[in-house]
C-alpha cells in the first residue's frame, strides 16, 4: 500500500486500538515526528518500519499485501478488457453492442481526421512545411491513433464473435503498426530522422503486406455479412497492392477511402446482427442473454 493510503490506514488502526501517537511510538522505537509524517503521508516508510508499526498494532501485514495484489489484479483486468486480450465467454450481448457502437463511431472520427492528417503530411513531405502548429499537429496525430485503436478494436470483437482469428490478429498488428508510425511522425518533428524516402518505403511495404491479409480476413466474413465484406476486402487488397509498389502508395490511400467507409458499415451491421441474435435468444429463453 502506498502513501497517503498507508498513513491513513495506520492512523485508523492506532485510533481503533485507543492509542495516542506517543503510546504507539513507545512500542515501535521510532520518534513521534516520524510517525506523524508517516500518518500524514509526507514520507514513505521503509518496509521494516511498516512491519514494526503493524506488529505493534497487532495487524497482519499480509492483509495490506492482499489489497495491493487485488489492486494490481484489477488494473491488469482493466488493461485486458481495454485491449480485448481475453474476451470471456460470459460477456453479455449488451457489452458487445456497446463496444461495437464505440468502434464504428470512432471509425467515423478516424475517417474525418484522415483528411486533416493527409493534408498535413502532403505539405510536410512535398512542400517541406507545416500547415498546422506543432501542438495542433501532435494533438491531431494522437487523436488519429486513439480513433484508429478503438476502430480496430471493433474488428477484434467481430473476429472473436464470428470466429475469424485472422481478423483478430491482423487488427492487433495494424494497431501496433499505427502506433509505431504515429510515434515516428511525432518524434521526427524534434529529431533528425533517417532518410524520409526510406521510412515511407518501409511503411508502404509493411502496410501493404498487412493490408492484403486484413482484406482476406474481411472476405472470410462473407457468410455472416454477405457481399459487403467481400467488396471491402477487395478494396483493402487493391489498396495494399498499390502500397507494395511504393511509388503508387498515394493511389492506395485513395482506394482506402471507400474501404474504410465500408468497414464502418460492417461494424454497424455487426451491432444489428447481435441485436437480432439477442431477440431470438430472448424469445426462446427466460435467462440472461449471452451471445458468446
Amino acid at each position: 500500500m502506498k502513501q497517503p493510503e498507508l498513513g491513513k490506514k495506520i492512523s485508523e488502526l492506532r485510533k481503533d486500538k485507543g492509542l495516542t501517537q506517543e503510546e504507539l511510538v513507545d512500542k515501535c522505537n521510532i520518534s513521534v515526528r516520524t510517525l506523524q509524517r508517516i500518518e500524514s503521508g509526507e514520507v514513505t516508510p521503509r518496509s521494516y518500519t511498516v512491519k514494526t508499526i503493524l506488529a505493534a498494532l497487532e495487524y497482519d501485514l499480509s492483509k495490506i499485501s492482499d489489497i495491493e495484489d487485488k489492486n494490481a489484479q484489477n488494473f491488469f483486468e482493466w488493461i485486458k478488457d481495454v485491449l480485448l486480450i481475453d474476451i470471456k465467454p460470459e460477456k453479455p450481448a449488451n457489452y458487445l453492442i456497446k463496444h461495437l457502437n464505440i468502434a464504428w463511431l470512432f471509425g467515423l472520427i478516424y475517417f474525418i481526421l484522415g483528411f486533416l492528417e493527409g493534408a498535413a503530411e502532403y505539405y510536410r513531405i512535398k512542400e517541406d512545411q507545416m500547415i498546422f502548429s506543432i501542438p495542433f499537429y501532435i494533438c491531431m496525430k494522437i487523436s488519429v491513433l486513439i480513433a484508429f485503436f478503438f476502430f480496430q478494436r471493433g474488428f477484434i470483437i467481430a473476429g472473436h464473435i464470428f470466429k475469424n482469428y485472422l481478423l483478430k490478429i491482423m487488427s492487433f498488428v495494424l494497431i501496433f503498426g499505427m502506433f509505431l508510425v504515429i510515434s515516428y511522425d511525432i518524434a521526427s518533428i524534434f529529431y533528425e530522422s533517417i532518410e524520409l524516402e526510406f521510412i515511407l518505403g518501409a511503411e508502404a511495404l509493411t502496410f501493404g503486406g498487412i493490408g492484403i491479409l486484413f482484406g482476406v480476413s474481411l472476405i472470410k466474413l462473407q457468410k455472416s455479412f454477405g457481399q459487403l465484406t467481400v467488396i471491402a476486402g477487395i478494396f483493402e487488397i487493391f489498396a495494399a497492392c498499390f502500397f507494395l509498389t511504393v511509388f503508387f502508395a498515394f493511389v492506395g490511400q485513395i482506394v482506402l477511402i471507400p474501404a474504410e467507409l465500408l468497414e464502418i458499415v460492417i461494424l454497424y451491421k455487426a451491432v444489428e446482427l447481435i441485436k437480432i441474435k439477442q431477440s431470438e435468444n430472448e424469445s426462446t429463453t427466460s435467462g440472461p442473454v449471452r451471445y458468446i
